[in-house]
This record gives structure tokens, C-alpha cells and sequence, in this order.
């Protein structure tokens, strides 16, 4: 039997954006499909500022506040994509309704998860967050919906998690992997790094990752990357 070997993935995205909610699928789908190969793949989320002009606090209506920036053809285009390649991966992706805010309260309280139990809290809270945001149109910048949220993904209780948001817990260290980022040259997301050596841009299909996991298991550790993959269909505009 092959000696199991681990792949260790560290994806850069950003809550309100919805690329990554589809790539987070996309990636689950390929783990799934992979399940026969000897890996174990570990992820780790860390955060980032998509529209880093969005102030902390501001709360604002999601279709005004994007058709001020694209124009009202532009982002119907944009939910329909989004919407689209949603449906196929068996979740719903809204980017026009409810309010957009900036996500740092709901990035540090991501980082507590992973910091109060590694991939499996980060990963449950991750998609309760996501659901919130794109499924319900919810606002992931109160308080008491990123509580909610913690208690739903079994991270903290309701009040632990109020208490941890109210503070400035986690913040510079939050604070500093997003300036990280951005230093590095990540002008976008999702962007995935590979075993701290390659790094995969934009929302790819399940496909694409499985072949790379595919090439990683067989130990092709030159470039795990598939010769042909295709451009993320993602819209990434920072700003």
C-alpha cells in the first residue's frame, strides 16, 4: 500500500465574494472524488479584503451599491453567472440581495475557529458563513448573526462568541495576514497556495483540482498543475 500523503492547502478568500463560495464547493466536490486516492488533504482559510474600501460598520444595499460600481448591466450578468454555476454545484448564490459589508468581524471570527479546532471548526463555520450571506441574505457584519452563526457550527456559545467579537481578539494578527496577502501579490480571490509551493488562481472546477491531487498522490510533485486548466470564470475586481 502507497505511503498516504498529505496536501496542504491554504485558500485566501473573502466572505462577499462569491467565487468563493463556489470554489469552496468545487474544492469539497473534488476531495469527494478523490476519496479512493492515498491523500489526506488539509485546508486552512485565511482571510481577505475583496473591496477594501468597504468600511468596517457600513452596511449597505447590495444591488445599489454594485450597480454604482459596474452598472446595472454588468452585475446581471454577474448574478446570472454566479447564479448558474451555483445551481450545478447544488447551492444557491444570491450576490444582489440583502447588504454587503466588510468582513473583517466574520474573518477573525474564522480564525478563531481554526485557532479553537483546525480545519473541522473553520470549515463548518465557513459554510454556515457562506450560506448566510449568499442563501439567506443575511448581514455577516452584525453581531448577533456571526453568533448565531458560531453556536450553529458549534464553535463558541452565543455569549462567548458576543464577548470575542466585542473585543479586539485576533485582529492585528487578521490584520496582518490580509496586508500579507496583498504584499505578496494576491489581487484576487479564491487563491489557492499548494503545499507552500504553487498556486492555483480564481474559481476552477473540481476537475482541475483533482487532477492536480491526482498528480500530487502519484508524487508528479514537479507541477501539479494541469497543462490545459481553464481561466477562472470569476469576476475579481478590488478595489
Amino acid at each position: 500500500m502507497p505511503d498516504r500523503k498529505v496536501i496542504k492547502l491554504l485558500v485566501i478568500s473573502d466572505l462577499i465574494c462569491p467565487w468563493c463560495y463556489i470554489g469552496q464547493r468545487e474544492m469539497e466536490r473534488a476531495i469527494e472524488m478523490c476519496s479512493d486516492l492515498p491523500i489526506t488533504v488539509e485546508i486552512e482559510w485565511r482571510p481577505y479584503r475583496i473591496y477594501p474600501s468597504l468600511k468596517d460598520g457600513q452596511f449597505l444595499d447590495k444591488r445599489e451599491w454594485y450597480a454604482s460600481r459596474f452598472g446595472t448591466e454588468k452585475i446581471e450578468q454577474m448574478e446570472e453567472m454566479a447564479a448558474t454555476r451555483g445551481k450545478e454545484l447544488g447551492i444557491t448564490v444570491k450576490i444582489l440581495d440583502g447588504l454587503i459589508t466588510q468582513t473583517t468581524l466574520a474573518h477573525r471570527l474564522l480564525f478563531k475557529a481554526w485557532k479553537l479546532g483546525g480545519q473541522t471548526k473553520q470549515q463548518a463555520l465557513l459554510v454556515v458563513l457562506f450560506k448566510a450571506y449568499f442563501e439567506k441574505s443575511e448581514n455577516i457584519g452584525d453581531t448577533h448573526i456571526l453568533a448565531q452563526a458560531a453556536v450553529t457550527a458549534d464553535v463558541l456559545s452565543k455569549d462567548e462568541a458576543i464577548k470575542f467579537l466585542e473585543s479586539d481578539e485576533l485582529l492585528e494578527e487578521v490584520e496582518t495576514m490580509m496586508t500579507d496577502a496583498r504584499r505578496k501579490g494576491v489581487n484576487g480571490v479564491p487563491f489557492v497556495v499548494i503545499n507552500g509551493k504553487w498556486a492555483v488562481s480564481g474559481g476552477q472546477t473540481a476537475e482541475v483540482y483533482t487532477q492536480i491531487f491526482k498528480k500530487l498522490a502519484a508524487g508528479e510533485v514537479s507541477s501539479p498543475r494541469p497543462k490545459a486548466a481553464p481561466p477562472s470564470t470569476g469576476v475579481q475586481v478590488t478595489a
